[in-house]
């Protein structure tokens, strides 16, 4: 039961923030989870925390900029710029 409020005050606690700062509760929870289950240890579950926190901050931030555009180069990386204009 406490688990299950725990997990309902988070939920309403994000319900709040900008995108960005869901971005980096979602990416750092999940880092956390992923790191924690492939090592075994807090040490992993700390590390895959905030590497997924840092990851999910920025994804985060590029959703809040309007006319950015996400684009892929012939090699499939990915870079952001502006969106094209009259539908071409």
């Amino acid at each position: 039961m406490k688990k299950l409020m725990v997990l309902a005050l988070a939920g309403l606690s994000l319900a709040g923030c900008t995108q960005t700062e869901k971005g980096a509760g979602i990416g750092a929870a999940s880092g956390a989870v992923i790191g924690g289950l492939a090592t075994g240890n807090v040490r992993g579950a700390a590390v895959g925390g905030a590497i997924g926190g840092v990851a999910g901050a920025v994804i985060g931030n590029v959703s809040e900029q309007p006319g950015q555009c996400y684009y892929r180069d012939r090699y499939g990386r990915r870079y952001i710029d502006s969106c094209p204009r009259g539908g071409y």
